[in-house]
């Protein structure tokens, strides 16, 4: 159970992180173009997988 809600909430995080990133009133997030750009995109697929990854786990650990 606890993989389950860890997972929830890694997923939750990265979402709102992604969000925050997003250009606003047309203009670019201020890491955009610069040389961390890559390790910010790095860093969102690396949580998406890790709540996929945390949630299925979970779910395998409740069913059995």
């Amino acid at each position: 159970m606890t993989l389950l809600i860890a997972g929830v909430a890694v997923l939750v995080v990265t979402i709102i992180a992604f969000w925050f990133c997003l250009p606003r009133d047309g203009k670019y997030h201020r890491l955009v173009g610069t040389e961390a750009e890559p390790y910010v995109a790095v860093a969102f697929t690396a949580g998406v997988a890790l709540s996929f990854t945390l949630t299925l786990s979970g779910i395998l650990g409740l069913i059995g």
